[in-house]
């Protein structure tokens, strides 16, 4: 790759960390564009990206950030419905909720050169896990997230840098997006290699202003991040509890304990071994502070849920794998229940 060859980025899913992801991006000098329809879209055409960042000390969380803590930064964008508009990339970043990405991999064809690299920045397990990964579950593909093999095919794996996301960001309105805290992206090859194309994004990504770190196994990263997700997100959205409150309830921390001790012993079996107790990864969450996690947030806007991605998906993997997962079933059941009684699944 030359040292130009990712300039041309577009983003699929001018959302909360989408728009953080692109504004940050044209701020260091990228040619900048996002597909996106609706109210979005017209706001990107009328306003621009607008992107408000800490001013000093970042919040400790959502709460705590006053308004005039605020600076807000405006960057033109070339935005569109239709991906033949904008035409082929460097770079394409995915920023939507799973299930949106069927969607999106349906149209995403006039984007995708032979050198364009994608960089899904999403929560869940992803299509492209067990690429170039997983010993004998290598190039299994998950019906969980890819029941029809088409993300797959649409996107293949050749173009992807998988993308672990640490960061807080809200959309506060269509083309506005709000950032609290966190810069992290840990990225790296399915495969676990350090390529020049990987190395090229990460120092792209870093002068942008992300703390951008090179994974040789961003699968582990992507398990790590799920270990918290997938139990914290749906008891949230079934209680609307924020996290302090999930947390400091002792019958519902040892629940969730337990659905998270039976994906331990999933990545284990997948080649994913972790050290860490629960216990562990809940001071994590708890420093944190109280907030609302994404599903809650989804479930409050009427928007669908993300649980394939999230449960569904270690369910399929206990069955893969041959570890029992009774609590991941239960805590699957109470959600989807939740989710589909609200007609958001």
């Amino acid at each position: 790759m030359t040292s130009n060859q990712l300039n041309r980025v577009c983003v699929v899913g001018a959302g909360a960390i989408g728009g953080w992801i692109g504004a940050q991006l044209a701020a260091a000098g990228c040619e900048l564009s996002m597909v996106a329809r609706g109210a979005t879209l017209q706001a990107l055409l009328l306003h621009g990206l607008r992107l408000q960042v800490p001013v000093g000390a970042e919040p400790v969380d959502a709460q705590s950030a006053a308004p005039g803590s605020l600076r807000t930064q405006v960057h033109t964008v070339q935005a569109s419905s239709d991906p033949t508009a904008l035409g082929v990339q460097d770079l394409v970043v995915i920023a939507v909720k799973a299930p949106a990405l069927l969607q999106v991999a349906r149209g995403i064809a006039p984007l995708i050169g032979p050198d364009t690299v994608v960089l899904p920045a999403m929560n869940g397990v992803p299509w492209w896990f067990f690429q170039g990964f997983g010993g004998g579950f290598s190039g299994t593909r998950l019906l969980s997230v890819d029941p029809s093999g088409e993300i797959g095919a649409a996107i293949g794996a050749e173009h992807v840098i998988g993308c672990v996301v640490h960061a807080s960001c809200t959309q506060v309105e269509p083309g506005l997006v709000r950032h609290y805290f966190g810069k992290r992206l840990i990225i790296g090859e399915p495969s676990g290699q350090k390529t020049r194309r990987v190395l090229q994004l990460a120092a792209l990504l870093q002068g942008a202003g992300f703390e951008a770190v090179v994974s040789e196994q961003i699968q582990m990263d992507t398990w790590y991040k799920l270990w918290g997700n997938m139990t914290v997100n749906p008891v949230s959205a079934i209680t609307g509890a924020t996290t302090d409150l999930i947390l400091d309830d002792d019958l519902v921390r040892h629940f969730i304990s337990g659905v998270m001790l039976e994906a331990r012993e999933i990545g284990a079996r997948i080649g994913i071994p972790m050290d860490q107790q629960p216990e562990d990864r809940h001071a994590v969450t708890r420093r944190l502070g109280a907030f609302k996690t994404s599903m809650l947030q989804d479930v409050e806007a009427g928007r669908a849920v993300e649980l394939d991605a999230l449960v569904t998906v270690v369910k399929e993997l206990g069955a893969l794998t041959g570890v029992p997962t009774p609590q991941t079933d239960t805590l699957l059941g109470l959600a989807r229940l939740h989710a589909r009684v609200r007609g958001l699944y």
